[in-house]
C-alpha cells in the first residue's frame, strides 16, 4: 500500500488530488454534534494542502436514497472543515455536476474543496458493476490522484471506495496508515491479557467478530442489548429486553466454544431494568430498578448493566495488556443509564494496556460522556470497517489501495 509521504515525495503541488474521507458526522439540527472524523482527516488533508495540492474531499453521510436530500447535506461538515484548517473551504452543490466541475476547475495551489454528498448520485452505491463504474468515471474526470482517508467507509464497494483507486494513480492516507496499524496491534502483535468488551443492541451485529476472537481474546465481556440473548440462553427471564430468539442456539453454541478454548466468556451479573424506555430527548429522569441478571420481571426491559457488573467488568480489564472495546453496555444517551458505559470507559483510561475504542457508537460515548481522546491508545473512526477486519474479511477499500 501506498504511502502518503511516497506520494509526497513525488510531488503534488498544482495536482488535483481527490481524497476519500468519512465525513459522516451526526448532525442534530443541522449543527455537527460529534466532529472527530473530520478532525481524524484534517492532517492528510493539511498536509496536502501545504504541499501546494489542489485538493478535493469527498464522502458520504447518512443514507440518502441515491438522490439529494438537504438532510443529509455535507455544507455544515465543509464550514467545520475550514474551521479546523483554518482557511476558506469552497463547496459544490453537487457531486460530478455542473458545480462540481467549476468548483474545481477554480482551485489554485493550496485550496480545499468539498463536493456534495456521495449518496447523492445512485452509482456511489450501486450493487451493479458497469453502473458503480461509470460513476467512478465520472470522479475520476475531476482529480489526477486519489487518496483513502475514508477509514469508515473501506469494509463499502461503493465506487469512491472501491472502484476509483483502480482508475486514478492512488495512497492511503495518515488515517487509514493509523487504523491499519493498530487493527494489527489487535491481530497479530497482541501483548496479554486480550480483553474484548462487546455492546451494542443485537449480537447478530457481532457474532461473527464472536466466533473469530474464540481462541484469540484471553475475556470477552458482554453487555449491551446482546447481552440479553446470552442470558435467555442460560434459561433467565430476560422480560421484554431486546432479544434475538432465533440467534440463541449459535449463541449457545458460542458459550460452549468458549469453555472448550479457555477464553473467558462473562456476563452481567446485575442490570437495571425498567417498564418504559427512556426519553431520549428531554431526557425527563428515569424510574428503575436494580436487579440480579437471572431475576429481570417478565414486564421490565434492562437497559444498562448494574453497578455490581461494573465493577466486575472494571476488575477483568485491570490487569489487560490490550483491550478492544465496541459497542455501549446500556443506553448511554440518557444520563440514568450512562453509568455502565461510563464505567468501561473509566476502566480503560484506569488501565495500563493498549487501549482501542472500536469506532461507532463507542467513540461518540467517549466525547459525549467527557472522556479525554488522549487517554485511550486509539479510538477508531470506522466501527464497522474494524469489526470486519477482526473478523477476518477482505475490505474492499483497503484492498482497492493495495492494487
Amino acid at each position: 500500500m501506498k504511502t502518503i509521504d511516497e506520494l509526497l515525495a513525488e510531488g503534488v503541488k498544482g495536482k488535483r488530488v481527490f481524497v476519500r474521507a468519512d465525513l459522516n458526522v451526526p448532525l442534530a439540527q443541522g449543527s455537527i454534534t460529534d466532529d472527530g472524523r473530520i478532525r481524524a482527516v484534517q492532517p492528510t488533508i493539511a498536509k496536502l494542502a501545504g504541499a501546494g495540492a489542489r485538493v478535493i474531499v469527498a464522502s458520504h453521510l447518512g443514507r440518502p436514497k441515491g438522490a439529494p436530500d438537504p438532510a443529509f447535506s455535507l455544507a455544515p461538515a465543509a464550514k467545520r472543515l475550514g474551521e479546523l484548517l483554518g482557511a476558506d473551504v469552497a463547496f459544490a452543490t453537487d457531486t460530478v455536476g455542473a458545480s462540481a466541475k467549476e468548483i474545481v476547475a477554480a482551485l489554485t495551489d493550496g485550496q480545499v474543496a468539498v463536493i456534495e454528498n456521495l449518496r447523492f448520485n445512485p452509482g456511489e452505491t450501486a450493487k451493479d458493476d458497469a453502473e458503480r463504474g461509470a460513476f467512478a468515471d465520472r470522479l475520476a474526470e475531476l482529480a489526477d490522484v486519489y487518496v483513502g482517508d475514508g477509514f469508515g467507509a473501506v469494509h463499502r464497494k461503493h465506487a469512491s471506495v472501491f472502484d476509483l483507486p483502480a482508475r486514478l494513480p492512488h495512497a492511503a492516507g495518515y488515517l487509514i496508515a493509523t487504523e491499519v496499524g493498530v487493527l494489527k496491534k489487535l491481530t497479530d502483535e497482541v501483548k496479554r491479557p486480550y480483553v474484548v468488551v462487546l455492546g451494542g443492541a443485537k449480537v447478530s451485529d457481532k457474532l461473527a467478530v464472536i466466533d473469530q476472537l474464540l481462541g484469540k481474546a484471553d475475556r470477552i465481556l458482554i453487555g449491551g442489548g446482546m447481552a440479553y440473548t446470552f442470558l435467555k440462553a442460560l434459561g433467565h427471564e430476560v422480560g421484554i429486553s431486546l432479544l434475538q430468539e432465533d440467534q440463541i442456539p449459535k449463541v449457545t453454541e458460542y458459550m460452549q466454544r468458549a469453555k472448550d478454548t479457555g477464553v473467558e466468556l462473562v456476563l452481567p451479573v446485575d442490570v437495571l431494568v425498567s417498564k418504559d424506555f427512556p426519553d431520549l430527548k428531554g431526557k425527563t429522569p428515569a424510574v428503575f430498578d436494580t436487579v440480579d441478571a437471572d431475576g429481570i420481571p417478565a414486564d421490565k426491559e434492562g437497559l444498562d448493566i448494574g453497578p455490581k457488573t461494573r465493577e466486575l467488568y472494571a476488575s477483568k480489564i485491570a490487569d489487560a495488556g490490550t483491550v478492544f472495546w465496541n459497542g455501549p453496555v446500556g443506553v448511554f444517551e440518557h444520563p440514568d443509564y450512562a453509568g455502565g458505559t461510563t464505567a468501561i470507559a473509566q476502566a480503560l483510561v484506569d488501565s495500563s494496556a493498549f487501549t482501542v475504542v472500536g469506532g461507532g457508537d463507542s467513540a461518540a460515548a467517549v466525547r459525549i460522556l467527557g472522556f479525554d481522546e488522549n487517554a485511550f491508545g486509539h479510538i477508531s473512526t470506522g466501527g464497522g470497517a474494524s469489526l470486519e477486519y477482526l473478523e477476518g474479511k477482505t475490505l474492499p477499500g483497503l484492498a482497492a489501495l493495495e492494487g
